[in-house]
Order: structure tokens, then sequence, then C-alpha cells
């Protein structure tokens, strides 16, 4: 939008910020990916400038993190921590995902399952979990288990407490018509409100992947040192802090890449009508 300005001299076009708004959000839907490049290449910038200041000795530039994280590829080490750190995060993943969603579904159909189950893992959810998990040590020791514990701990309440909600809050006029149409209990969760319920109870799978990532890196620095979290306490114990920050940014990458992965998943083969939108 754009108005005419005739003070002091010949017609002016001005931008109002109605007009501003309008083309910002024109970039953001005609070229998100440029847009996305374009903040994090500001944010890697800021990155540099604050390293060079510098605000903090322990705080490395951008580059010199950058060229440690290549380094520390090429060498190994970083392949080699992820090796021990996805191993109790899959099997954590796993059966969080598995006993998640069953009881979601069972607390969000069942009255008297809500009453028994869903108190306990409101207060799991709202509990301090890096209080609690170091408590694992004192029975499952400093191994698998105790990390593999520590990533359902963190993942199963949210995965539960998704489910729960997605199937308890199904389109009450869809499991309506089903029932006008003489389908059977067992036909309305099948066919109704398991397929309604799927987006929000997708939404808890990555919710609950992202905390699982929070549960293994906490056991790895707080129960057993090794992993990842074994890279994190190693360089940042000999000041090597460029090689400590790449390792924290490899949390991040690999997060974000692999919850990206799992959208994609969802709307690639369990919801195409979400592509065609």
């Amino acid at each position: 939008m754009m108005v005419s300005s005739h003070v002091n001299g010949p017609a002016r076009a001005v931008h109002s910020p109605a007009g501003w708004g309008l083309s910002l959000s024109r970039l953001f839907t005609s070229h998100p990916i440029a847009v996305r490049a374009g903040s994090l290449g500001l944010f890697f910038l800021i990155w540099e400038i604050a390293g060079r200041v510098p605000i903090s000795y322990a705080f490395p530039t951008f580059l010199e993190t950058l060229y440690a994280f290549v380094a520390m590829l090429l060498d190994g080490s970083l392949l080699a921590a992820y090796g021990s750190t996805v191993q109790p995060l899959i099997i954590g993943i796993a059966i969080s995902a598995v006993v998640g969603v069953g009881l979601g579904i069972v607390m969000g159909l069942s009255r008297k399952a809500e009453w028994l189950v869903a108190p306990l893992f409101i207060v799991l959810q709202s509990a301090p979990m890096a209080a609690l998990i170091p408590l694992i040590t004192f029975v499952y020791g400093i191994g698998l288990v105790a990390k593999t514990l520590a990533v359902i701990m963190l993942a199963l309440p949210v995965i539960v407490l998704n489910g729960y909600k997605a199937v308890r809050n199904a389109n009450p006029s869809l499991v309506a018509m089903c029932r006008s149409f003489q389908g059977t209990r067992v036909q309305q969760i099948t066919k109704v409100i398991i397929p309604d319920a799927s987006p929000v109870i997708f939404a808890g799978l990555r919710l609950g992947l992202a905390a699982g990532f929070i549960g293994v890196i906490l056991a790895e620095l707080l129960i057993t040192p090794t992993g990842i979290g074994d890279l994190i306490t190693y360089h940042r114990s000999v000041a090597n802090y460029a090689e400590m920050y790449a390792a924290v940014v490899s949390i991040i990458l690999v997060s974000t890449l692999t919850l990206a992965a799992l959208e994609a998943f969802e709307v690639r083969v369990l919801r195409p009508e979400k592509k065609r939108g």
C-alpha cells in the first residue's frame, strides 16, 4: 500500500507500515528457504563478531567452532560418540512410543483409566527430571539400562498426555455420524477416533523424541561419561572450548534433522493430504 505526499515538493510515494508488512509476508511465503538461510547467516555473523570481541575467553568464534566440528568428524570421534548415544535413545524412544501411544488411547477412551493413570504422568511431566536421573544409578548402575530409563522418564509422559488429549478431543460430530450409520464401538475407535487424533498423537511423538534427546544427554552428563556427553565433559575439562561448542551444536543439528525427517515421514506417508494442501 502506498500513499502520495505533496508537501514541500512534487508527489512522492510513501510506503505505509501495512505495505511493508505485506511485502515481508510475501517474501516469507514465496522464498522460505532463502529467508531461513538468511536468518541463519545473520545468527552466525553475530556469533562470529561476539567471539572476536570477545565476550568471554570461553566463547569461541563461529569459524573456530566450525573448524573443530569438521576436525571431529574427520577423526571419527564425533561419530563414535553418537554410536554410543544413539543406542539407548532408539531403545528408549521405541518403548516410549509403543507404551505411550497405547496408554494415551486407553486413557482417552476410558474415564477410569484416566483417573488412575493421568495424575501419575502429569506429576512426572512437571517433576525436575535432572534431579531424579542420578537416582537411577543407585538402582541400575551406570550402564545402558540407566541411560534408556532416563530417555523413557522424559519421553513417555509427553507421548502419553498428548495421545490422551488427542483421543479425548476427537471430533464428536464424526463419532455421532459413525454411530448413526450403525457403526460398532470398535469401528468408531479404529475408523474415526484414532484417525482424527493421529495428527496430535504424531506431534506428541515428535515432542517425545525431543525430550528423549534431552534425557540421553542428561544421562551421559550426570550418570555415565560416555557418548556425546563425554565429549562435552572432556573438552570442557581441558579448556578446548571450540570442540565443546562443536559437540553441543552437533546435538542441536542431529535433533533438528531427526525431527524434520519424522515430520516429513508423517506428511508423505501418513498424511499425504497435508502435502497436497
